[in-house]
């Protein structure tokens, strides 16, 4: 496969979710019942973009010269000579575009990968210019995740070669998901310390820069970055998940091959949920020793740092002085500035003090808090909420009026203190029939706790949205939420194809349901 696969991954990654957008753009915008089937699926991988139709086996030319194609299963020569094309059901094709898109892919990955290896990492100048300690947060077990790919997909090619109609890859994912696929969390958890020391060397070694930058320029790297070769673990195993969910959608259901998917997508979850917890946890804890250095005690202390505890957000209020009869004074002075540090499990209310430092005056715990939005009383009190807390630092009921600086920042402070106030479209958990939805057309990193990064072709349901430009988002296939700009997105419009989308969730996520009923019906006992 790899012979025939000339793109590197992350061409590869980049063509496919752009060609998904743009199908659902054009499935999106289809009005006529029969045109957009319930029955039609979002598109894979290596999917084509040209048609909807769902009559015939659909053809596509996808860039022709061997430097830069990946092949669809039907264009196959073994596959056209053989006439399974006429034989076929439209669904079944469509099965098997989903799983030979899995073998390419992984194809087109370890070329990348064995890239990073030999062009980057075995360089013998950069092999000089690097201590070994230094090369060794730099790469991680990448060698370790190289042949757990060349496994993987030696195994996976040797089922391609079976028979030229391919009978599962589910499950060969599910033995390597349990069995090897541990490397990642490993690679993956290193991230933080792996970015840091990279910013670390470009800027303390000029040759380390220099070297780098020549590699980059090298034909082979096709103007790609030293850094998009870094990541590439971590997105794989992350697409990989969605790759398999693209096949459960289309096996039949209660089949056999049903179950294997419904199992190997259960393990790469767990695998993912892993790596991000990984991640996570190495930068929440420095930021934790971070924030309990600023903070000074005017009440009673309470620890701060703990292994179960990070930061969901901080960040500055105003708060209304006087009692509730001065609100018509529209004078600045009405409002004091107050610094909140909200945390999972913990509120704690200061005052900033010179010295980059902050005197706490209260406290409480996040499930005793409750917010309500202050009717519109005009220019002086637009944005302002009250927050209550049931129980604070003096074991007494408290009530703050706040002001936000904006619209959006207000929303989201009164989300993010009480999680379980209701939004203003309902969770697509609940199981409403139609709920707006976004596709993600630009990529977008999270720059607060609060946020959600997203990825291109990423489908979420809109739980809120201000009039500032903000979202919140709960994304279908992982149920993260978090606020996003409106404009990384375009609104899906077609109900029928919601529909689809929420369908498909449920259908993704059903072994996780009826895990949790067992679960409930367990803690009833």
């Amino acid at each position: 496969l790899c012979s025939f696969l000339g793109l590197l991954y992350q061409e590869y990654r980049d063509k496919s979710t752009r060609e998904e957008i743009e199908t659902r753009r054009l499935q999106d915008s289809q009005t006529d019942p029969e045109e957009t089937s319930p029955s039609e699926e979002t598109p894979s991988e290596a999917e084509p973009t040209s048609t909807i139709e769902n009559k015939a086996p659909p053809q596509i030319n996808l860039l022709r010269n061997s430097n830069s194609r990946f092949n669809l299963w039907q264009d196959l020569p073994e596959v056209q000579n053989s006439g399974v094309l006429s034989i076929l059901q439209p669904d079944e094709i469509k099965l098997q575009e989903a799983m030979f898109e899995l073998v390419t892919s992984e194809a087109s990955y370890y070329k990348s990968l064995n890239l990073l290896v030999s062009h980057f990492m075995e360089n013998e100048r950069l092999k000089k210019i690097l201590h070994q300690s230094e090369a060794h947060i730099l790469f991680s077990n990448v060698l370790d995740v190289m042949a757990v790919s060349e496994r993987f997909l030696l195994d996976l090619e040797q089922r391609v070669e079976e028979n030229i109609v391919i009978s599962d890859v589910c499950d060969i994912v599910y033995q390597h998901t349990v069995n090897h696929f541990s490397v990642y969390i490993t690679y993956v958890s290193n991230q933080t310390y792996q970015e840091r020391a990279y910013k670390q060397l470009l800027q303390d070694k000029p040759a380390f820069r220099e070297v780098i930058s020549q590699l980059e320029l090298d034909p082979k790297c096709k103007g790609l970055s030293f850094s998009s070769f870094l990541i590439l673990p971590f997105q794989r195993i992350t697409r990989l998940k969605l790759l398999v969910q693209n096949i459960l959608k289309k096996v039949e259901e209660k089949s056999d091959r049903e179950s294997t998917a419904l199992d190997a997508h259960k393990e790469l979850e767990t695998v993912v949920k892993a790596c991000n917890e990984g991640v996570r946890k190495m930068s929440r804890t420095e930021q934790m020793i971070s924030i309990q250095k600023k903070l000074e005690f005017k009440i009673k202390s309470v620890p701060i740092i703990s292994h179960s505890r990070w930061l969901l957000k901080q960040g500055e209020l105003q708060q209304m002085n006087g009692p509730k009869t001065s609100r018509t004074l529209r004078t600045k002075k009405l409002f004091r500035e107050i610094y909140l540090f909200l945390f999972n499990d913990l509120l704690v209310i200061c005052r900033q003090i010179p010295g980059d430092k902050y005197q706490v005056f209260d406290s409480a715990p996040r499930g005793l808090l409750r917010v309500e939005e202050l009717e519109d009383q005009g220019q002086s009190l637009a944005n302002v909420f009250i927050l209550r807390l049931l129980e604070n630092a003096d074991d007494r009921e408290a009530s703050y009026m706040l002001k936000a600086s904006s619209q959006s920042e207000m929303k989201r402070w009164m989300i993010s203190l009480a999680p379980n106030r209701r939004t203003k479209f309902v969770s697509f958990t609940s199981r409403l029939v139609d709920c707006p939805q976004i596709q993600c057309v630009h990529p977008y990193v999270a720059q607060q706790p609060d946020e959600l990064s997203l990825e291109l072709a990423d489908v979420l349901n809109i739980l809120d949205k201000t009039d500032d430009g903000w979202i919140f988002g709960e994304r279908l296939h992982d149920q993260e939420r978090g606020w996003f700009p409106s404009s990384m997105g375009e609104e899906i419009l077609n109900p029928k194809i919601r529909a689809q989308n929420l369908k498909e969730c449920f259908r993704v996520h059903k072994s996780d349901d009826s895990q949790r009923r067992k679960l409930g019906s367990r803690n009833r006992q």
